[in-house]
C-alpha cells in the first residue's frame, strides 16, 4: 500500500483524509495543516496523526495530497517533487501557467508522477457518455453555485469554470483559436460571474457560463455533434443521448421523424445510458494509486491541467 499524507485540512482536506483512510490502496500516514489549532482539533476528533511540519510529512510518505489554497500550490508542490515524492494536487494546478510548466519539468527530472484534482472527469454521468462524444462542434456549459466565501480568493473562472474547461479540452481534439469573455465582480474582489466563448481550430465553439452568486446550483453541459446531442448533468449525475439516423422506409406509429427542406427524413432515438454510482474523489485518488503502482499515465495529467489553466487565465485576461 502507498503511504499517503495530506497537506491542508480545511473543508476539502477533511474529505480527502476520510477517503484515504477508507481506501484499500493507501495507508493514511497523517496530515499537516499550518493552522495549529485546526490541526489539533482534527487530530483529536478523528485520530489522524498530526505532523508538526511539511518536511516531516513529506519524509514519511510516498505520496502527498495537496489540498491547500491555490496561491500556495507552487511552493509546496516544489517541495514534494524535490523530495522525490508523488504528487496529487487539487485544481487549479498552480496560479500561473509558468509555475505549472516548472512543476512538470521538475516531475519529469525526478521521475515522479503527478495528478490534478479535476474531479468532474470522474463524475459518473460524464464517464457514462465521454466515449460517445465524438467531434462535437458546439458545446454549452453552465456551472452555477450559490455564494460561499470559500474559494473567493480566486476568480470564478479558476474556482468553477476551469472544471468545464478541462472537461471540454478532454473531448475536443483541437487547439484553441480564439477566446472572448466577460466577467463581473459583484461581491468579491475578483469576478463572481463570467462567460467565455472559446473557438477551436477545427470549428468547434464552446460557450461557458460560471457564477458563484446564483440562487440555485446547476452544473450542466450539452454537446452537439453530427447526428447527435448529448447532455450531462454533473450535479444530478444523469445524462442523455439523442441520436438521429436515417428513417426506415416504414417507421412504426410512435417513431419521431424529422424531414428537412431537401426531403431527407431522420428518426430520433433517445438513450439514457446507465450511470454507475461512485465516489468521484475516491476514484480519482485510487486511479492515481493505479498509475503509480502500474507505472502508467494518470487520467488527469499535470500537462492537461496546465493547459486548462492556460485557457482559464486567457479567459480572465479578456475581462
Amino acid at each position: 500500500m502507498l503511504k499517503a499524507g495530506v497537506l491542508g485540512a480545511g473543508h476539502l482536506g477533511k474529505i480527502h483524509l476520510k477517503l484515504l483512510k477508507e481506501s484499500n490502496q493507501y495507508e493514511l500516514v497523517g496530515f499537516f495543516d499550518e493552522n495549529k489549532e485546526n490541526a489539533r482539533l482534527i487530530a483529536e476528533e478523528f485520530g489522524y496523526k498530526k505532523f508538526d511540519s511539511l518536511d516531516e510529512l513529506i519524509a514519511a510518505v510516498d505520496m502527498v495530497d495537496v489540498v491547500t489554497p491555490t496561491l500556495s500550490h507552487f511552493e509546496v508542490a516544489k517541495k514534494v517533487i524535490s523530495a522525490g515524492k508523488h504528487l496529487f494536487i487539487e485544481k487549479p494546478i498552480t496560479n500561473t501557467f509558468k509555475e505549472a510548466q516548472e512543476l512538470i519539468k521538475m516531475a519529469a527530472e525526478k521521475g515522479v508522477k503527478g495528478q490534478v484534482g479535476h474531479v468532474e472527469r470522474f463524475n459518473p454521468a460524464f464517464q457514462a457518455v465521454s466515449d460517445r462524444i465524438e467531434n462535437p462542434m458546439f458545446i454549452e456549459a453552465h456551472r452555477l453555485a450559490e455564494f460561499n466565501p470559500r474559494g473567493t480568493d480566486v476568480p470564478v473562472v479558476l474556482d468553477l469554470m476551469i472544471h468545464d474547461i478541462d472537461a471540454i479540452l478532454s473531448v475536443v481534439k483541437s487547439e484553441v483559436k480564439k477566446i472572448n469573455a466577460s466577467g463581473v465582480s459583484v461581491i468579491s474582489d475578483t469576478p463572481d460571474i463570467a462567460n467565455a466563448r472559446i473557438e477551436f481550430e477545427n470549428g468547434c465553439v464552446a460557450n461557458l457560463t460560471a457564477s458563484r452568486i446564483s440562487m440555485k446550483n446547476m452544473r450542466k453541459s450539452r454537446f452537439f455533434q453530427r447526428d447527435a446531442y448529448i447532455s450531462v448533468d454533473f450535479l444530478d449525475k444523469v445524462c442523455e443521448v439523442v441520436k438521429m439516423k436515417d428513417a426506415p422506409e416504414h417507421p412504426d406509429d410512435f417513431a419521431m421523424i424529422l424531414q428537412n427542406a431537401e426531403g431527407v427524413k431522420k428518426q430520433i432515438y433517445f438513450d439514457n445510458p446507465s450511470v454507475a454510482p461512485n465516489n468521484a474523489i475516491l476514484q480519482e485518488l485510487e486511479s492515481f494509486a493505479d498509475a503509480i503502482n502500474n507505472n502508467t499515465t494518470p487520467i488527469v495529467t499535470m500537462e492537461q491541467a496546465a493547459k486548462a489553466l492556460k485557457i482559464a487565465n486567457q479567459v480572465i485576461a479578456k475581462f
